[in-house]
């Protein structure tokens, strides 16, 4: 039988809450065994062995990062926890150890994945601090209120029916067509 797996041997969270830990249990640091041959292993072992002490640990941190992007606060957010965690595996493969921080859209095989499949933009609603929103929407709610006002109703009306009778349209043909005749007159055409 496995033993439970204690990944703070492994990768200790420095962000990690300390309200949290006081309240779970900390087991002891008990001597790993033997790592199990990764090509003969069960399932089981492959996971507990090779694939969790990395992901564990990865998750954590993605969990820290979606409590500060407040994703637990609202329904939408710029955070996209794949991308993250895509980001933070790639920076913590033993491989790479000796390398600098990677960001995500500099990783090779992300680069080459959205060369070929671009994502669509994120809304800028995304990207707006709560007061840069909140001004968009005090001045959208504003501009709704004057445009409800009478005395500018009636100054609306008054455009809409200039434009419907389109006396301006033929004004306006009829000034450029003055202005080519001088121009002809000028270039000594007629």
């Amino acid at each position: 039988m496995l033993q439970p797996l204690c990944t703070e041997q492994f990768y200790p969270s420095p962000a990690a809450d300390a309200v949290v830990q006081q309240f779970l249990p900390t087991p002891k640091a008990a001597p790993l065994p033997q790592a199990p041959d990764p090509k003969t292993c069960s399932p089981e072992e492959y996971l507990e062995y090779y694939i969790f002490p990395v992901l564990l640990p990865g998750m954590t941190e993605l969990l820290h990062q979606a409590k500060k992007e407040k994703c637990f606060e609202r329904k939408r957010t710029k955070f996209i926890a794949c991308d993250f965690l895509v980001e933070w595996l790639y920076n913590h493969n033993p491989r790479r150890k000796d390398e600098s921080f990677t960001e995500f859209l500099s990783i090779p095989f992300v680069h080459d994945w959205l060369k070929d499949h671009p994502r669509q933009p994120l809304p800028l609603s995304f990207f707006l601090s709560e007061e840069e929103a909140s001004i968009i929407i005090q001045a959208f709610w504003r501009g709704y209120r004057v445009r409800c006002d009478k005395e500018v109703q009636e100054l609306r009306q008054w455009q809409k029916q200039f434009r419907d009778e389109k006396t301006i349209f033929e004004k306006v043909e009829q000034f450029w067509a003055e202005q080519e005749a001088r121009a002809a007159i000028q270039r000594g055409d007629l």
